[in-house]
């Protein structure tokens, strides 16, 4: 089975069951009605901000570990003065 199948199937039966439970189809053992009316309705605004967070968390920690490359800095440069070398020759304005 696919990696997309098994997101589909599993975040399916999570907002089926998710529905179920707002909807008091399902009742929750040992939790009063009245506090998961008061919870329910605010878990996907939740969940929306704990994903945010983890992705910038994961987006700086990225950043933060990036290995830097004295060589491609070089090379690079290097692939930069042959390409304005080049729009030179050709009678193109570069700088």
């Amino acid at each position: 089975m696919a990696r997309l199948q098994r997101v589909s199937i599993y975040s399916s039966i999570l907002i089926l069951i998710y529905l179920l439970v707002l909807f008091e189809a399902l009742p929750i053992p040992f939790i009063d009605a009245s506090v998961a009316q008061e919870i329910l309705p605010v878990i996907p605004w939740w969940l929306l901000v704990s994903f945010g967070s983890y992705s910038l968390w994961s987006l700086g920690w990225g950043v933060f570990t990036f290995r830097d490359c004295p060589e491609a800095y070089h090379e690079l440069l290097q692939e930069i003065n042959e390409a304005k070398n080049d729009l030179r020759s050709q009678a193109v304005t570069v700088d």
